[in-house]
């Protein structure tokens, strides 16, 4: 494939998220970052794939205690999700599941409750 493809993206992703499952953060973060470059580089804004790298690379954040890094991402991957796929969709349901579970352990229960409001989840 060619240089920037979105499909690279797909493996860089998959990769990292190898190694963020064997606690290789340092490994996933730089090949997180670079499939979401790509991802926003190659496809048109506000596709599907793009949430999907936010919410990998905000979860990677989350589970190194890097909360303040990890929320705009969440927040960003939810929001472009909603606007791509819709509430029903399955990928949907699993970023909307990270970024809600995220505030909500972070008792953040004012920001849950005025992103249900606003996308209309109650």
């Amino acid at each position: 494939l060619p240089e920037g493809h979105p499909q690279i993206a797909g493996s860089l992703n998959n990769l990292a998220g190898l190694y963020r499952s064997q606690g290789r953060y340092g490994e996933a973060e730089p090949l997180f970052l670079e499939g979401l470059a790509i991802r926003r580089k190659s496809l048109p804004e506000g596709h599907p794939d793009i949430a999907t790298s936010l919410n990998n690379l905000a979860y990677l954040y989350q589970v190194q205690g890097r909360y303040g890094e990890a929320e705009p991402l969440y927040l960003e991957a939810a929001q472009t999700i909603m606007k791509s796929l819709g509430k029903q969709h399955p990928n949907t349901q699993t970023v909307l599941n990270n970024y809600l579970s995220f505030l909500r352990k972070r008792n953040k229960e004012a920001e849950v409750t005025a992103f249900l409001k606003e996308w209309e989840l109650t």
